[in-house]
């Protein structure tokens, strides 16, 4: 249910615009404190600890990081979080959870929650200034070699981690889900282990694919994160991959309203809307 539109004089949604402005530069400032103040650390420590200590650290740190980034986020910067249902996933091991992925908050949301995930990302994030040396320290798998990802997912299954990949590939453009890869159900059938669907709603498409990094947030920013069907392993990859692109579509198209499909074409966000 949508909540009710807030009225605001003028004067107050100018006050309230220059707040939305000083969130976002709170907020993205922040982000990238907390990851260059990890370079120093990460960096030797990939070096010198052992895979097994340096790859425990490494995800610890993440997830303590990503916490701490996200309450920050709801004291300072008017968002909340409900990520209540993700706790009773925290000791399901192995597991390879997939999830949609309307906006670049999604990896950090979920990394906060669980001590032991492995991240299949982009290539080009391992070198990245923020990201690289902490996805390097916890083993995080680069997508650029598809049979290096099959056989490092495994291995990361096999000592009862938590894999987690957006089949989608890329941020949502074609909602309420895009074309999903097979590369869930190819990992899945080949190592045994079941998928877990997540749904994640954001109140407002900031930071989707259509939304520019310094653009304004429309605030407040509400993000639910449900638990939803676990698949189990598949025979038949093809009519695996078609069944779980359709589950998304199916959960996420019955949520009450999509403020994503709708803001995604504005020049600017609602002030007075509440979604």
């Amino acid at each position: 249910m949508n909540a009710p539109a807030v009225r605001r004089s003028p004067a107050a949604q100018i006050l309230f615009a220059a707040y939305e402005v000083l969130s976002m530069g709170l907020g993205l400032g922040t982000l990238a404190v907390i990851c260059l103040a990890w370079v120093p650390v990460a960096l030797p420590l990939y070096l010198l600890l052992p895979h097994r200590w340096g790859r425990r650290i490494g995800r610890l740190a993440i997830m303590g990081s990503f916490r701490f980034y996200l309450w920050f986020l709801s004291v300072f910067c008017y968002c909340s979080f409900d990520l209540e249902e993700l706790d009773s996933l925290r000791r399901d091991a192995p597991l390879i959870i997939v999830a949609n992925h309307p906006s670049l908050l999604d990896a950090v949301i979920l990394l906060s929650r669980f001590p032991n995930m492995v991240c299949v990302m982009k290539a080009a994030l391992a070198n990245n200034l923020l990201f690289g040396a902490g996805a390097r320290l916890a083993r995080y798998i680069c997508n650029d070699v598809p049979l290096e990802v099959i056989l490092r997912a495994r291995e990361a299954l096999e000592d009862g981690g938590q894999l987690l990949l957006f089949p989608e590939g890329t941020r949502t453009t074609q909602f309420p889900v895009n074309p999903c890869s097979g590369s869930a159900g190819l990992i899945s059938g080949r190592t045994g282990v079941p998928v877990q669907a997540l749904l994640i709603e954001f109140s407002s498409p900031y930071l989707g694919k259509e939304w520019p990094l310094f653009r304004r947030p429309s605030l407040p920013l509400r993000v639910t994160v449900r638990v939803g069907r676990r698949f189990a392993p598949p025979k038949d990859i093809p009519v695996f991959t078609r069944e779980l692109e359709q589950y998304f579509r199916d959960e996420l198209s019955a949520l009450p309203a999509s403020p994503t499909r709708t803001e995604c074409t504005n020049g600017a966000p609602a002030v007075d809307t509440l979604a």
